[in-house]
C-alpha cells in the first residue's frame, strides 16, 4: 500500500474513534427528576383501569410495539393506521409499566422497542411491521417520552444502568434536534436534515429541564425553550397556545389548533408550574360543560366538533398537577364514558367503538396514565 493510502486509512480510523468517544461522553444529571412519579392513584377508577390495562396488554401489545388501532385497516401513506406501530405508543406504555412497577415487563418491552424502532441516535416514529418498513424520521416528543420512561425506571429501581441509558439517549438525540432554544420536530436519518419548525407540544419541559442542568449553556438553552413556549400564548381572549414556531420566519403559526397537541403543551407547562391561569380557567369550563372540541382556530372558532377520550385524559392530568381533584375526577368520568363494558365484545375494557371495533392506542394509553394520578 502506498504511504498516502496508509495515512488515509489511519486518519479514517482515528476519526471513527473520536466519533465513538464523543458518543460515549455522557454526563448524568445529579439527583432525580421531580414530579416524574405519580404517587396518588385514584380509588374511583380502579376497576375501570384494571379492565383497560388488560385490554391493552393482551390485545394491543405486539412484538415490541403497540397497534395504532385494534382494528386492522388498509395502509395509508401519511398517517399510521391499523396494526402499524408508533414510538409514541411505546413511550406511553413504557411510562405506564414503570409507574405501575411492572419492572420485568418494562425491561423486556424496552429491549423490543429498541429492536423495532432504534436508529442509533433516535427512534423511528413509525414501523409498518407487515411490510418490514421502518420510517427514516423520528418524532422528537416520542424520543423524549422514551427517555423520560428510562429515567423514571431508574429512579424507582435505583438503577445506575438505566440512569446512564436515559442520559445517553438524551445526548444522542440532542446532537440532531436540540440546539439552544430550538427543539426540532424531527430529523431524517436518510437525508440528514432536520425540521425548521418547533411544535410547542414537543417541548417536554420537565424532561428538558432535568437533562439540561449540568452546564451553564444548557441552563440558558432551557430558559430559551421555556420562553419560546410561554410566548406562544395566544392571549386572554382565547388562552391557548400557538401550534408551532418557524425558525426561518421567526414567527408563531396561525394554523388551526389540534386540541391534543395543545393539551400536551398545557400539560408540559403544568409540570413545571408555568401554565397560565387563564388557560386553566378555560379548560375547567370546557370540561364542566363537556364541550372540549378537537379543533379550534387561533381566534377560538371551533373547526372540529368531535371529542376525544385522550383529550379529557390529558385535561385530567393537568388538573392533577394543579391539585384540583374535583375537576380531575370530572374529566376522568368523561374519559371512561367511552369504555366498552359489554363482556361479550372483543374490545371489552377498551376505550373504543363497539360497532366498528376501533380502539386507538393514544386514547387508551393516555387514559391509562391519567388513571394513576
Amino acid at each position: 500500500m502506498k504511504k498516502s493510502g496508509l495515512l488515509l486509512v489511519i486518519m479514517v480510523v482515528m476519526m471513527s474513534l473520536v466519533g465513538c468517544q464523543k458518543r460515549a461522553q455522557v454526563t448524568m444529571p445529579k439527583g432525580n427528576m421531580r414530579q416524574i412519579v405519580t404517587h396518588q392513584q385514584s380509588p374511583f377508577f380502579k376497576a375501570q383501569q384494571k379492565r383497560l390495562d388488560h385490554f391493552v396488554a393482551h390485545k394491543m401489545v405486539h412484538q415490541g410495539g403497540i397497534y395504532t388501532n385494534f382494528r386492522k385497516v388498509a395502509h395509508q401513506k401519511n398517517v399510521a393506521t391499523g396494526h402499524e406501530m408508533l414510538s409514541e405508543s411505546s413511550g406511553l406504555w413504557l411510562e405506564y409499566l414503570a409507574q405501575t412497577h411492572q419492572y420485568r415487563q418494562f425491561r423486556e418491552f424496552y429491549r423490543l422497542t429498541k429492536k423495532q424502532f432504534d436508529q442509533g441516535e433516535q427512534f423511528s416514529y413509525r414501523v409498518d411491521h407487515a411490510n418490514g418498513k421502518q420510517y427514516h424520521v423520528n418524532a422528537t416528543l416520542d424520543d423524549l417520552r422514551i427517555i423520560r420512561s428510562l429515567q423514571l425506571y431508574a429512579q424507582l429501581t435505583h438503577s445506575h444502568r438505566y440512569r446512564y441509558e436515559a442520559a445517553k439517549r438524551f445526548a444522542l438525540l440532542k446532537r440532531n434536534v436540540i440546539s439552544g432554544g430550538q427543539v426540532s420536530d424531527f430529523y431524517d436519518s436518510h437525508t440528514h436534515q432536520k425540521s425548521t419548525t418547533s411544535s410547542l407540544a414537543y417541548y417536554d419541559l420537565l424532561t428538558l429541564h432535568y437533562f439540561e442542568k449540568t452546564t451553564a449553556s444548557d441552563k440558558v438553552a432551557y430558559a430559551r425553550q421555556l420562553k419560546l413556549v410561554k410566548n406562544g400564548y395566544l392571549g386572554d381572549a382565547f388562552p391557548l397556545y400557538s401550534a408551532s414556531y418557524d425558525w426561518k420566519t421567526k414567527k408563531y403559526s396561525t394554523a388551526n389548533l389540534n386540541m391534543s397537541e395543545n393539551l400536551e403543551t398545557m400539560l408540559h407547562l403544568s409540570e413545571v408550574h408555568q401554565l397560565n391561569s387563564h388557560t386553566l380557567t378555560w379548560l375547567k369550563q370546557r370540561v364542566k360543560q363537556h364541550d372540549l372540541s378537537n379543533g379550534y382556530s387561533v381566534t377560538g372558532v371551533i373547526v372540529d366538533r368531535g371529542q376525544s377520550a385522550a383529550n379529557y385524559a390529558l385535561a385530567a392530568m393537568i388538573f392533577a398537577n394543579e391539585n384540583d381533584r374535583q375537576n380531575y375526577q370530572r374529566a376522568m368520568a368523561l374519559v371512561l364514558q367511552s369504555q366498552v363494558t359489554d363482556k361479550d365484545s372483543i374490545i371489552y375494557g377498551a376505550l373504543g367503538d363497539m360497532q366498528t371495533k376501533d380502539a386507538y392506542s393514544f386514547n387508551n394509553l393516555v387514559a391509562l396514565l391519567a388513571s394513576l394520578y
